[in-house]
């Protein structure tokens, strides 16, 4: 728990937890009027492309000005959409990515073994907005709410498309929630908190297995979170050439801005989430020379800024390279594939750490527990292969039909 917090709260804490309030939104928001105008002037040199490069130098105003642009069109209401939840929507999906970004510890001083504890105004606290005891658990509770923010977008325009959108975001959500939550269950496996200070600090100091975490379900969690995003190649949500644009189609003027305001957002504080997770946020190494304003403020942020840049850039490297993917592809990924994976690492994880804990061979245990887990994905590999080729013979017009349309001929 945040030592301000602790104890008798006077006017200090509470004008310094609002000064980390304003410092966390303003930057926030400058974080994404720069993550659009850097996926947008990267994206472009990966296409030989220049880019925005009018508004600002090197186009860097680019992005305040469609935001500016947006907010004098005219609004639009569709005559058939639900005026309360239809106006609501938006703030569903930008609030949550605020909320999250609350519990992310940004600085402070986590080398050799230390919490992460700094002085502000004579008063010791943690560089993040609060930290819950269940940090984690209210990461992914607001992920899940920033869902609904897309299906009561698209159910409340009144229109076909849109609704098709939140469709699918409802079963990209349950398909991929699962998988994702396994693969933060690894990392507090072995942590043992679900504070997100906590989590930092046991990374820093080397409490736990850190290349069990990060082998399995840091990839898991990076696939699961860019479908959770709706970014590509999972951006079926808003697919502009199946749905015209998805859940915001019925959307104009400021309202449209949120959902991408929330986009980008959403896209920073994740990024942010899994350098807390896997990375140990901004913790690094810290000379013995530096002062106390370099150890505790200055390199800590410059270690979690560059970790995050790693991030974005990998976001926006999967929007420039990989095609979206079919929708029977993403739900095969998450149910067929990334959930079995996840479920049967982690239990690799629960028996290496049991082995640990009671004085047993955790190499012997875990190895017969892989080779467990390797088994039953062989037999859950055999019986969905026998599930499509009975589906198969039952309909086979169906597939004959695909494949002709596919290849140019029978097609209707």
């Amino acid at each position: 728990m945040d030592p301000l917090l602790s104890g008798d709260i006077g006017l200090a804490a509470v004008l310094i937890v609002l000064l980390k309030v304003v410092v966390a939104f303003t930057v926030l928001m400058l974080g994404v009027m720069a993550m659009v105008w850097f996926e947008r002037k990267l994206i472009a040199d990966m296409q030989n492309r220049i880019g925005p490069n009018r508004a600002g130098p090197f186009g860097i105003l680019q992005t305040l000005a469609d935001g500016l642009k947006l907010m004098f069109k005219e609004d639009l209401e569709p005559e058939r959409s639900d005026p309360f939840v239809f106006k609501l929507a938006p703030f569903l999906a930008l609030i949550p990515a605020f909320l999250v970004f609350a519990v992310i510890p940004v600085a402070g001083n986590f080398s050799d073994g230390a919490d992460g504890v700094v002085t502000m105004f004579g008063h010791e606290t943690f560089m993040q907005v609060a930290d819950p005891q269940m940090g984690i658990l209210f990461v992914l509770a607001m992920s899940s709410v920033a869902v609904y923010g897309v299906m009561l977008a698209g159910w409340s325009s009144g229109s076909k498309y849109p609704l098709l959108g939140s469709v699918r975001a409802s079963a990209q959500m349950v398909s991929y929630e699962a998988s994702l939550g396994l693969s933060v269950a690894a990392v507090l496996l072995f942590s043992g908190t679900l504070s997100t200070n906590g989590i930092v600090a046991g990374q820093s100091g080397g409490q736990w297995n850190l290349w069990m975490t990060a082998l399995v379900p840091f990839v898991i969690f990076i696939v699961s979170a860019t479908a959770e995003l709706n970014r590509p190649p999972f951006d079926l949500v808003e697919a502009e050439q199946e749905l015209v644009g998805g859940f915001h189609t019925e959307y104009s003027s400021f309202r449209f801005a949120l959902f991408f305001l929330a986009e980008f957002l959403n896209t920073v504080t994740m990024s942010a989430v899994i350098v807390t997770l896997f990375l140990g946020g901004p913790s690094g190494p810290i000379p013995d020379w530096a002062p106390g304003w370099a150890s505790d403020f200055v390199l800590p942020l410059i270690y979690f800024f560059a970790k995050l840049l790693i991030f974005l850039f990998m976001f926006v490297w999967f929007r420039a390279t990989l095609p979206r993917f079919r929708y029977d592809q993403l739900m095969d990924l998450g149910w067929k594939f990334l959930i079995p994976l996840s479920l049967g690492w982690f239990l690799i994880l629960t028996s290496v750490k049991v082995a640990i804990d009671i004085g047993w061979n955790p190499v012997l245990t875990g190895a017969v527990t892989a080779a467990v887990v390797a088994l039953g994905g062989l037999m859950l590999r055999s019986a969905v292969r026998t599930a499509a080729a009975r589906h198969q013979a039952a309909d086979p017009l169906t597939d004959q039909a695909i494949l002709g349309s596919d290849a140019g001929g029978g097609g209707l």
